[in-house]
């Protein structure tokens, strides 16, 4: 039946009128065919169908009902937070579209990545403050973080956008609701001077698309235009990385260069993207840093640069590892300093002992090379030294006082934090 049904089908199809050049493609597909038609076997086929249909529905039926499971977790998560988003939509129309969104992600958060926020206390409850993080392949642990000021801080978390995804169809009126803008230095300064929080990646779509989870490298090149926000601004600095960030999506290792060449030629990023991995992401806040308005803005590159480079090293095992991160969600077993230094060590080169290790844990290493040609070309950044205009807001507890009484202001400990406590991609700046 399935046969005849098939052929009477070739038959229309070519007696259908197509236009001049498709018809060489519908004649290669009606040959395609027809060969089917003449050498497989159709009704074996059928027969193979009817024999396994009651297995694939055996595997389908438990997949939608745990896809079932979860949209009632994300439903139950969102109304738990009803009536928040009541008092929104009561405020201002905006407000209210805007909560509802942050309930979805805060639920997709939740449920597919477990996501957390380490050091949320480290965002005020008012006045500006400048994100500055390390650009994941899609920022989707940005969209967490949004949705996380919004619902627990009742405040809208600014973003800095490429000019691409305002070209995008759509993407217009939810970038307005988000407060996503391709913003300029000056732009920017006039938004913190407001008095909102505003999250910018050094890195940008550069570092989105040709980074790495092996190393995790900032490509951030000679940009300038961040620092110069942070000295016209005079808003202090919440250094921030989420770990895991590049086991979520990632790019393929192949036609990294020919992307690479496309991009810096047109700025479109192309490289595709592959993912969506369920894995344990945790986004890290360091508390915020104050700089001293006498700095250059090459001083202050650095010491974020030195900040989030801490973070990596602090949390993020090295190389990534996507099965790792998924296990991750379940059994979390933190580093701890002899972990950092055998990862540093070993993508270095150097002995691995830990002997060798235990005499050099007080350099901390500054001089990593990035892979990008602009900083390769500066021979990367020296080591970045205490500096007596840079004030950094850390609360310790009488026990981490006692207990780190030497170290740097700026760099905490993980013991002075707890460990537990959407919308663009960024542009770059």
């Amino acid at each position: 039946m399935f046969e005849s049904w098939l052929a009477l089908e070739l038959e229309v199809l070519q007696g259908m009128a197509w236009p001049a050049w498709l018809q060489p493609y519908v004649e290669v597909v009606v040959v395609w065919i027809a060969w089917a038609l003449t050498y497989v076997d159709l009704q074996y086929l059928e027969y193979l169908l009817w024999l396994f249909f009651p297995l694939l529905i055996a595997f389908v039926l438990p997949i939608v009902l745990v896809i079932g499971i979860y949209g009632c977790v994300i439903f139950l998560h969102i109304y738990k937070l009803r009536h928040q988003i009541r008092e929104a939509y009561a405020s201002s129309y905006f407000d209210g579209a805007r909560t509802s969104i942050a309930s979805f992600w805060d639920a997709v958060g939740y449920v597919w990545h477990g996501y957390e926020v380490d050091g949320l206390e480290n965002i005020p409850d008012e006045g500006p403050a400048l994100f500055l993080y390390y650009h994941g392949t899609l920022p989707i642990d940005v969209y967490y973080l949004i949705s996380k000021c919004i619902l627990h801080k009742k405040r809208t978390l600014h973003c800095v956008g490429d000019k691409f995804i305002f070209k995008v169809p759509g993407w217009g009126m939810i970038c307005k609701v988000f407060c996503v803008t391709p913003g300029t230095v000056e732009d920017c300064i006039q938004n913190l001077k407001d008095g909102n929080l505003l999250c910018i990646a050094p890195g940008g779509v550069r570092e989105a698309q040709f980074s790495d989870s092996v190393t995790y490298p900032l490509l951030w090149g000679k940009r300038l235009g961040f620092a110069r926000v942070v000295l016209g601004s005079g808003a202090p600095v919440i250094p921030m990385f989420t770990e895991n960030c590049r086991d979520a999506f990632r790019t393929p290792l192949w036609g990294h260069r020919f992307f690479r060449w496309i991009y810096e030629k047109t700025r479109v990023p192309l490289c595709p993207i592959y993912g969506g991995f369920p894995v344990k992401m945790i986004t890290h806040l360091r508390p915020p840093i104050h700089f001293s308005s006498s700095m250059t803005p090459e001083e202050v590159r650095k010491r974020v640069k030195h900040e989030i480079r801490d973070l990596i090293r602090e949390h993020q095992r090295l190389p990534g590892s996507i099965l790792r991160a998924m296990v991750q969600r379940f059994y979390d077993k933190r580093k701890n300093k002899v972990d950092v230094l055998l990862e540093e060590r070993t993508h270095e080169g150097a002995p691995r002992t830990l002997n060798a290790l235990s005499s050099q844990t007080s350099s901390s290493s500054e001089d990593e090379v990035d892979v990008d040609p602009d900083v390769n070309a500066n021979g990367g950044d020296p080591q970045f030294p205490p500096d007596n205009n840079l004030t950094t807001v850390v609360e310790l507890s009488p026990s981490d006082q006692h207990s780190h009484p030497s170290s740097h202001p700026s760099s905490p400990s993980p013991s002075s934090s707890s460990r537990r406590a959407p919308l663009a991609e960024t542009r770059d700046m």
